[in-house]
């Protein structure tokens, strides 16, 4: 006879009550793990009054227009994110802040919404496919502590919304709920389109198995795809065209140490471990792997019984992947076109490995509990209570505790503003004050300050041709001004690009502030130049005037103003 506290946990839902109601105590404890990993990530977002996620600082920073239209007047930065963000994305933001509310802080709430969305979607999915409430339990603690080891969720970003959106899409898929499968492709095409290609490779598998009973459902979802995606196709942009793969592989911006890597010259690291073209992603912890021992388990049913539990509709988990797996290699044949392909495997893996690795951690612990009942009719209470303690005291601390050993649990990336004088200072000037530095401390300006900067490593994506091939220019420019010893080439490119303010930072004019800037090193001949320059020992028109023009200072930093520089009669030999 099966003990009661194992027919409780590996039982099976009934057959005329919703997953839902059955097991609400499980879906609440989902929910509450979802809830306590929310609150780390927001004690860390609120730690300051300058934090900023990392990515944020792209996608959000311009929408501070939303609440003052004056902000980043004609600013390349600010026109260039604007439009690449997706329209529903922008829009709900717009929304928000007609209501009052800061984008920023927006941003940082958002990703508790779709925490808690994501672990419905996944708890109720893991039970539909294994109807097991253990199972859904574990499978949704797995992915939600999959998804704080990265930053798609919490960047507050598009792609923060793929896991709400792919998991609803695959619950309705199964449920044959196609209204709301049309919905979430609208909503998918509005705020992330490149799902589309995910969920159209997934119907037309699902649906093309049995062609002539649903060739007309097919068609329809082919249609609609087609038209959500035609506006995004038909499109033309200020700052087109994409970069092609025979001009990214002559970029060192698409190399190593280059601002965006893609390529390598190894190619077993190109083609299974590279953060943007490999096929193995970094999925973490270390246990979400045990997912891999599910289709080795289901061919021993005899060993495993509780598989007999499994139904049909896991076949959707290996559908997933040899869809992901085609649009991998779609993406690195049209390269740019699918965008990365990495962004086709690791959020469908990250679903099926965490929905497996559930099932499989259930399965074992059934086994553990048959093996256990065993013991306890063989042996002495002391022997059973040992083995119990010690195998509950392991899964605890699997399961729950060593994720957090781990010192990037979880994993936030928020960016705090250590200059909040050199902030509160900008924040003063007038609104078109541009701001030119080669500090890093750039990335953070615009969404500290609202004011707009010249050039940052944060801003300076190589896909957009028309787009970069001016940032190329500016840091170029900006290199050249920064450590050329002529004041006419300072003077020069402080009248081209209406520079109001320059940021230096102590250390600013060594050869080893610029040789700690890799993704300088892709603004050659000119880095190089500088390099070599200080090295010499030859001193730069901007270090001779940078003192008598400063107009701030805070810690490191030295803030110029160059119509300081500008009105200097100082003048050096070309």
């Amino acid at each position: 006879m099966v003990p009661s506290h194992q027919s409780r946990l590996f039982s099976s839902p009934s057959h005329n009550q919703s997953p839902l109601k059955n097991h609400f105590t499980w879906l609440i404890l989902s929910l509450l793990f979802t809830l306590f990993y929310s609150t780390l990530g927001l004690q860390k977002a609120f730690s300051s009054e300058y934090v900023v996620q990392d990515d944020a600082r792209e996608y959000v920073f311009w929408m501070q227009r939303f609440l003052d239209s004056e902000l980043f007047p004609q600013d390349l930065i600010a026109n260039y994110f604007q439009s690449i963000t997706p329209l529903g994305y922008a829009t709900l933001y717009k929304v928000i802040a007609a209501w009052g509310m800061s984008p920023l802080l927006f941003s940082k709430i958002l990703p508790v919404f779709l925490s808690i969305i994501i672990t419905i979607y996944s708890f109720q999915l893991s039970i539909k496919i294994f109807p097991i409430p253990l199972a859904g339990f574990l499978s949704t603690l797995l992915l939600n502590q999959s998804l704080w080891f990265k930053y798609d969720v919490i960047s507050g970003t598009p792609r923060a919304f793929i896991y709400p959106l792919f998991l609803a899409f695959i619950y309705y898929l199964l449920q044959r709920s196609w209204v709301y499968i049309a919905f979430i492709m609208l909503i998918a095409g509005l705020f992330y389109p490149l799902l589309l290609f995910i969920i159209l490779g997934t119907l037309c598998w699902r649906l093309g198995s049995n062609y002539r009973q649903n060739y007309r459902l097919l068609g329809f979802f082919l249609m609609l795809g087609c038209l959500i995606l035609l506006p995004y196709a038909l499109s033309t942009s200020e700052f087109a065209p994409v970069v092609t793969y025979t001009q990214a592989k002559l970029m060192p911006e698409h190399w190593t140490e280059g601002r965006h890597p893609f390529f390598d010259s190894n190619a077993l690291k190109f083609w299974l471990f590279g953060q943007h073209s490999g096929i193995f992603p970094p999925l973490m912890p270390p246990i979400i792997w045990l997912g891999l021992l599910l289709p080795w388990m289901r061919q021993k049913p005899s060993q495993f019984p509780l598989l007999a539990a499994i139904k049909p509709e896991t076949k959707i988990l290996y559908q997933l992947l040899i869809v992901s797996l085609f649009l991998f290699l779609a993406a690195h044949i049209f390269f740019l076109k699918l965008f990365f392909p990495t962004r086709y495997t690791i959020h469908t893996f990250r679903i099926i490995m965490s929905l497996s690795g559930g099932i499989v951690l259930t399965v074992l612990l059934d086994n553990f509990t048959r093996f256990f009942a065993r013991e306890m009719r063989r042996r002495g209470k002391l022997h059973r209570f040992s083995i119990l303690g010690i195998v509950g005291i392991c899964l605890i601390f699997v399961l729950f505790v060593s994720p957090h050993l781990f010192k990037y649990f979880p994993k936030t990336d928020y960016r705090r503003g250590e200059n909040p004088e050199l902030y509160k200072f900008l924040q003063q000037q007038p609104k078109d004050s541009l701001i030119a530095t080669l500090a890093d401390e750039a990335d953070n300006l615009p969404t500290f300050t609202q004011r707009p900067i010249l050039v940052g490593r944060e801003y300076a994506l190589p896909f957009h041709l028309g787009y970069y091939s001016q940032i190329r220019q500016r840091v170029i420019d900006l290199i050249n001004a920064t450590y050329h010893p002529n004041l006419t080439v300072v003077q020069d490119f402080i009248q081209k690009y209406q520079v109001k303010f320059w940021l230096l930072e102590s250390g600013n004019f060594q050869p080893e502030y610029l040789q700690q800037k890799s993704w300088l090193k892709s603004f050659n001949p000119a880095y190089g130049e500088a390099i070599k320059g200080l090295e010499k020992g030859e001193q730069s028109a901007l270090a001779k005037v940078a003192e008598k023009c400063t107009v701030f200072t805070s810690g490191r930093f030295r803030l110029i103003g160059t119509a300081c520089i500008h009105s200097s009669q100082e003048k050096s030999s070309r």
